[in-house]
């Protein structure tokens, strides 16, 4: 299974959009447009298909964490912990 398999069953079983999907991507600061996201989900034998890279899947995967389960929260420094306790 590739990663362009991969990002399409993602994309289907949540019924994403090619926005819902941009959105998400930004949502780690990665930038991509509409139609080179289009062409990750073109047939291998279509001559405008781009095979996903891992970068790629890893950013999507790492955005859909935060779609889904809202921002990292922020943890305290242990020097401040430590302050607090003394």
């Amino acid at each position: 299974m590739t990663n362009n398999d991969v990002l399409k069953k993602i994309r289907v079983a949540l019924k994403l959009r090619d926005s819902d999907i941009v959105d998400i991507l930004k949502l780690v600061d990665f930038r991509i447009s509409k139609s080179e996201l289009g062409a990750f989900f073109r047939r291998e034998d279509h001559p405008k298909y781009v095979e996903c890279g891992d970068q790629i899947l890893r950013n999507f995967l790492n955005g859909l964490i935060i779609h889904m389960r809202g921002p990292i929260p922020k943890k305290e420094n242990k020097t401040e912990q430590k302050k607090g306790n003394a």
